[in-house]
């Protein structure tokens, strides 16, 4: 049997550089006060900037809240190590 994977809705929203909305998330892989690293259904998506701050964390809603100054956002198609539910064949079998 094939498991099938919900997939949340993905949306970025930001608010003059300052905040940002993020839904569809489905784990945050590393922040600090220049950066954020966010896996979501449409991929890696980084967030750079100053002053960075995660203020609002569900994973099991898929949101994320960020404030500070965003100088960029850029996603990617490079998926984490290890997701959820994967094991070695998975892998090999792509």
């Amino acid at each position: 049997m094939e498991e099938r994977q919900i997939q949340k809705a993905h949306k970025l929203v930001v608010n003059n550089r300052k905040t940002s909305t993020v839904t569809g998330v489905l784990d945050v892989l590393s922040f600090d006060l220049n950066e954020i690293l966010l896996e979501t259904e449409q991929g890696m998506l980084m967030v750079k900037g100053s002053d960075l701050h995660v203020n609002r964390l569900s994973l099991e809603k898929g949101e994320v809240d960020l404030s500070g100054t965003i100088d960029s956002i850029a996603y990617s198609e490079i998926h984490a190590v290890g997701k959820q539910g994967e094991n070695l064949f998975a892998k090999l079998f792509r």
